[in-house]
């Protein structure tokens, strides 16, 4: 019986680690990055094979007035950060003027579950 429990205490430790060395690696702290790159519709990025520019600028403006998921990809890096915060509510509101067109933005990078996040401080097209 004794064994029994100890065997079930070691158990139980290790399960407990393992779910904390996961809930620790799942999400990185959020630090001031500035990026520049592209506004994009994240839907049709990343359902249309990775349907971006002047050419799809129409249809991610629409999608964007509807609330999607707006995102910057990183020049250069081609990395995707997810818009999150005050300039992705109401529907995309502030960031409408910015949609297909290239920009630079501050705030702050997080990242969870291998996805990146950007909720922005301050934006302006890029020159």
């Amino acid at each position: 019986m004794t064994k029994r429990l100890i065997v079930i205490a070691i158990s139980l430790m290790s399960i407990g680690m393992a779910v904390a060395f996961s809930a620790a690696r799942a999400s990185v702290p959020a630090k001031d990055t500035k990026i520049t790159g592209e506004v994009i519709d994240l839907p049709c990025y990343e359902g249309k094979n990775g349907a971006r520019g002047e050419g799809h600028k129409s249809c991610a403006l629409t999608c964007a007035k509807k609330g999607s998921q707006l995102a910057i990809v990183e020049n250069g890096t081609n990395t995707v950060y997810s818009i999150t915060g005050s300039y992705s509510a109401n529907k995309n509101e502030k960031l409408i003027s910015f949609v297909a067109e290239t920009v630079e933005a501050s705030g702050e990078v997080s990242e969870k579950d291998g996805k990146k996040f950007i909720e922005i401080k301050s934006i302006k097209k890029s020159k």
